[in-house]
């Protein structure tokens, strides 16, 4: 995910049909579309800080904060992810989205 962050937003809102009789609707987008605004705007402030030299403490502070939200925020995703798709994937014996999440889960949990 470099740069581009908003490119992906549009598509994801609708429940949209994979062709072999299931449609992933993720129940927590919007959920997940507001946590991230809130970190982008936690995150910039967090910038404003240290461009005004605030105390490096109260940076770092902030700065775990919005490291926490992000993590939680991605616990949401993985949770949501494993609720629908895998159990799709498990019934439907896609290996490749078991392998996927596996990959993902080893990014996410260093």
């Amino acid at each position: 995910m470099k740069g581009k962050i908003h490119s992906h937003s549009h598509d994801h809102g609708h429940s949209h049909s994979h062709g072999h009789g299931h449609s992933h609707s993720h129940t927590s987008t919007k959920s997940v579309i507001n946590r991230l605004s809130r970190a982008i705007g936690h995150l910039e402030s967090v910038k404003r800080m240290v461009e005004n030299e605030t105390d490096c403490s109260e940076v770092l502070i902030q700065l775990s904060a919005v490291i926490a939200a992000l993590n939680n925020t991605s616990k949401v995703i993985l949770k949501d992810h494993i609720e629908h798709c895998i159990i799709d994937a498990w019934q439907s014996g896609d290996e490749d989205a078991l392998a996927n999440l596996n990959k993902a889960i080893d990014q996410l949990i260093k």
